[in-house]
């Protein structure tokens, strides 16, 4: 530890207590990001350390304490975000940034993607579970949807899951095809609640349904979420793009590195990001373990097993 002077942050009381965290975790979590040493001394902040480490340390210090000030319920996640925008300096410096309707970025990659979303017709996101590619997908058209920007939005995937195939699972399609969709249910009751999901469900504003029947239709003047498309076929991929009809927009989300097909090599995704990419109208938003924002276990999951893949390509 530096053994220059520690810095004074004066901030509210409201401030301290959500830098400081239940029962210090906050704080902590601080601490070992930057290697300093974070006090509440009352009154504010003080912050010990190398240059470095206290510089990037205040900034995430000042973007949770702008979050508490402006009324929100500051959690681990929060801390956790902002201490990879201090890293970076990449990004809006309080979490979560500008809102754009009912969803907030929570990092600088996030909202990039959110900007592609607005601004292309097809969007590709890619990354590791817990980067939000898939529910900022689906907020992006449930927000167009309610707008009144599209007449439809519609969720598809592969039903492709531990070997599991759609025609062994019992009950009419509706009911084969939501235990595959569980999180996108959340997702759209928590942006739009449980009684306006239903109801525009039942007049088909929401359609949800495997790829396969995709086949044969132009959608029009929809929002289109391709979800786990690394596990569509080339031939699935090429059909369900080539679905886009007038006024119609798609996003495409999946991992390239959680491929269930039998033979891995005949994923449709990285293929299309590989011949699309410099197509006008085509963005790519990549994703990595540092835009997890589930538990931190999860990044250092993702991390290792990056690592691991790196070894064994020999990089």
């Amino acid at each position: 530890m530096s053994s220059r002077p520690p810095e004074f942050m004066p901030l509210s009381d409201n401030a301290v207590r959500a830098v400081a965290g239940p029962g210090g975790r906050h704080a902590a979590l601080i601490e070992d990001a930057f290697k300093v040493l974070l006090e509440t001394p009352g009154g504010g902040v003080s912050l010990a350390g190398d240059a470095r480490g206290r510089g990037q340390a205040k900034r995430a210090v000042q973007a949770l304490a702008e979050l508490a000030d402006g009324g929100s319920a500051v959690a681990d996640a929060d801390v956790r975000v902002a201490i990879g925008e201090a890293r970076s300096g990449d990004g809006p410096a309080v979490p979560g940034g500008p809102r754009r309707g009912p969803v907030s970025p929570k990092t600088a990659t996030q909202a990039r993607y959110m900007e592609a979303l607005g601004r292309h017709d097809l969007v590709f996101g890619l990354g590791p579970a817990g980067t939000g590619k898939t529910f900022l997908a689906v907020a992006h058209g449930a927000g167009m949807l309610m707008r009144g920007d599209i007449d439809r939005l519609i969720v598809t995937r592969p039903a492709v899951e531990a070997g599991e195939r759609l025609g062994f699972l019992p009950g009419d399609l509706t009911e084969k095809v939501d235990p595959y969709m569980a999180p996108v249910w959340e997702a759209l009751t928590q942006l739009m609640g449980a009684d306006q999901l239903r109801r525009r469900r039942d007049k088909g504003e929401i359609e949800v349904a495997p790829i396969a029947f995709m086949r044969g239709r132009t959608l029009a003047h929809a929002f289109v979420i391709v979800d786990e498309a690394q596990n569509t076929s080339r031939l699935q991929m090429k059909m369900v793009l080539t679905r886009l009809g007038e006024g119609s927009r798609m996003a495409v989300t999946g991992d390239p590195s959680q491929i269930d097909l039998m033979n891995p090599a005949d994923s449709g995704l990285a293929h299309a990001v590989a011949i699309l990419e410099d197509v006008e109208g085509v963005s790519v938003t990549r994703f990595t373990a540092d835009d997890v924002i589930r538990h931190p276990m999860v990044a250092r999951i993702v991390r290792a097993y990056d690592a691991d893949a790196a070894r064994r390509n020999g990089q």
